[in-house]
């Protein structure tokens, strides 16, 4: 594989995250200033905060590999996922509702995050990658948990 090659499949997993990492940031923004319990609508606002982070580490990233136009918006599903949420809470959805939505967007970042760890990328942004998809399955695990605590409630 080409040196060019190789920059353009880092930009291309790489946007694919940081597209994701939208998603993410925005539904744990989104669902967290709906949720009735403090606890969650705190976690689910800092971990909007994480998701800001990982996309700032990653577009850093780019940056450094001399890709200068990183520009993303996050993706259609995305969108769709977090407006349909957003109904749902407005037409008195509660918290399992809202988490249940919130699961299936970690459930697309584990996903992006799966298949970019299995790319072959240079070691340092391989590295961040994997330290983050650790934390993506550690708050999928956190968001289905409450959800089910909610369902047997």
């Amino acid at each position: 594989m080409s040196d060019a090659e190789k920059q353009n499949r880092i930009n291309s997993t790489l946007r694919e995250v940081i597209q994701i990492l939208i998603d993410g940031q925005e539904g744990f923004q989104t669902i967290g200033e709906h949720l009735k319990d403090d606890m969650l609508r705190r976690y689910f606002l800092a971990e909007s905060l994480k998701r800001a982070r990982f996309r700032a580490d990653l577009e850093n990233e780019l940056h450094h590999a001399g890709f200068h136009d990183v520009k993303e918006s996050g993706t259609m599903t995305g969108t769709m996922r977090r407006s349909w949420g957003d109904l749902k809470a407005k037409l008195g959805g509660g918290d399992y509702t809202l988490l249940s939505t919130a699961e299936q967007g970690e459930d697309s970042t584990k996903k992006v995050y799966s298949k970019a760890v299995q790319e072959a990328l240079p070691l340092p942004v391989h590295k961040m990658l994997s330290e983050q998809y650790a934390h993506i399955q550690t708050a999928h695990d956190y968001v289905r948990s409450a959800r089910d605590r909610r369902k047997a409630a």
